[in-house]
């Protein structure tokens, strides 16, 4: 069963301890910068994998330190003669490889308008980097798998440390602590996900769905699910879905549903009784013990903040999409079609 992707999955509980560790005295630093400075909004450059990072920024950002969070089209930085204003902005280049000339253009362009810049990069030595202030570097070790997995836990625990610091929190790592085991207890959950999955083997489609904090997550388990797996997997909001979509919903539609516990859980439930009732194929990934929507459920351990829970929803999200990817007889290291750095401009 091994191979560079269940490898890099498997160590994520190692890379957490490391990117906490590593960037406890950094974020505190930027975070006392960003605190006293003039920003009122942040503009995130990012693309793939690590602009569901940056979604996932939009909501800790936003509902913890009131920071309205913007994503940036890279090419009206670079295609287009006059960019947008970034007044009070600070802007923000997520990246795994940091080479992209798009999202370095995005980072140059603000600092030639005088505006704060950081990266978040697991090359504290690539263009992007270069190309800003500060760096928070992700620890997360040489990626060998094309499918990003171990950055992109790495890049939300940037994210959540980020938050803490400007929270004031004297130490941003202190409420991070319990992540790399309760990663390790999702990790555990492998077997389950793998008798969970098979059943979607033959589909080619699916909508994946959540809410809040976890609408980041929805996004990247399409993701993977695209990459890995080769399923036209669809990513929605519950408040989007019911906005059109919902139509595509008829007996045997797969449907993959977040269902963690928050204050958005009752929209979320609702939704998952809905599809279900129309006769919706569910995989339901859910942290409420006590929790028995419709459809095939797998328990994750309970107790986790609603913030941050999102980083070991993920990571059975990915040990899902592998075994799936198994069970359609492809190759998770060999994705068609892909590199492990896309440059675009």
């Amino acid at each position: 069963m091994s191979s560079e992707l269940w490898d890099e999955i498997h160590e994520q509980p190692d890379r957490l301890e490391s990117v906490i560790d590593g960037n406890r005295r950094q974020v505190s630093r930027v975070g006392a910068l960003i605190d006293g400075s003039d920003i009122g909004w942040v503009l995130i450059a990012a693309r793939g994998t690590s602009d569901n990072a940056a979604r996932y920024a939009q909501y800790v950002w936003g509902a913890r330190n009131g920071l309205a969070v913007a994503s940036a089209a890279p090419s009206l930085f670079g295609g287009y003669s006059q960019p947008p204003s970034l007044e009070g902005a600070l802007v923000v280049g997520i990246s795994q490889s940091g080479q992209s000339p798009d999202l370095v253009g995005v980072l140059e362009e603000a600092r030639r308008r005088r505006r704060p810049t950081l990266a978040i990069t697991n090359d504290p030595d690539s263009p992007l980097a270069s190309a800003a202030d500060e760096v928070l570097a992700l620890y997360a070790g040489e990626e060998r798998a094309v499918a990003a997995t171990k950055t992109y836990t790495c890049q939300l625990a940037v994210v959540a440390m980020l938050s803490e610091a400007l929270a004031g929190e004297p130490d941003p790592g202190a409420s991070l602590a319990d992540l790399p085991q309760q990663v390790a207890a999702a990790l555990e959950l492998s077997k389950e996900l793998d008798s969970a999955a098979a059943p979607l083997a033959e589909d080619d489609r699916c909508a994946v769905l959540a809410r809040g904090f976890q609408h980041a997550t929805a996004f990247e388990w399409a993701l993977k699910l695209q990459e890995l797996a080769q399923v036209l997997a669809q990513p929605y909001s519950t408040a989007d879905f019911r906005h059109g979509p919902m139509a595509l919903v008829e007996p045997g539609f797969p449907v993959l549903a977040i269902a963690t516990a928050g204050e958005l859980e009752d929209d979320v439930d609702e939704l998952i009784q809905s599809v279900a009732e129309r006769g919706a194929e569910l995989l339901v990934l859910s942290d409420r013990p006590d929790h028995h929507p419709p459809g095939s459920v797998v328990h994750l351990a309970p107790g986790v903040p609603e913030w941050l829970v999102p980083i070991p929803t993920v990571v059975a999200a990915q040990l899902a999409t592998y075994h799936l990817t198994r069970a359609r007889g492809l190759d998770p290291d060999a994705p068609r079609g892909l590199r492990k750095v896309t440059r675009t401009v």
